[in-house]
C-alpha cells in the first residue's frame, strides 16, 4: 500500500484533513493551515472550469483582448463560466 499525502493547492501544506464528498461523489478536502484563505478543495475536478489554473487563463486571455466565446472555445468551458469569473476579477481588484 502506497500512501500518496495530499497537499493544498493554495498553500501547498499537507496539514490537511477529509471534509466529506462533493455532489459527484468526489472527496472534499480540507486545509487545516490557519493562514491559508482555502476553505475546501477537490483533488481533481470534474469540471475544467474549476481549476484554478484555468480561472487564470481566463483573465489572462481577456487581457490579451481574446473574447469570451474565444476564451471559452480555446478552455473548453462554459462561456457563462468566463462571464463570471471575468466579474470576479473585475470586482475583486476594486477596494
Amino acid at each position: 500500500m502506497v500512501l500518496e499525502p495530499v497537499c493544498c493547492p493554495h498553500c501547498h501544506t499537507t496539514n490537511v484533513v477529509k471534509n466529506g464528498k462533493s455532489g459527484e461523489g468526489k472527496q472534499r478536502y480540507r486545509c487545516r493551515n490557519v493562514d491559508c484563505s482555502r476553505a475546501s478543495f477537490i483533488r481533481d475536478y470534474t469540471y475544467r472550469g474549476h481549476v484554478p489554473e484555468v480561472k487564470q487563463q481566463v483573465s489572462a486571455l481577456a487581457m490579451n483582448g481574446s473574447g469570451i466565446r474565444d476564451t471559452a472555445r480555446v478552455l473548453r468551458i462554459s462561456p457563462t463560466t468566463v462571464i463570471e469569473e471575468l466579474k470576479k476579477t473585475s470586482t475583486s481588484g476594486i477596494d
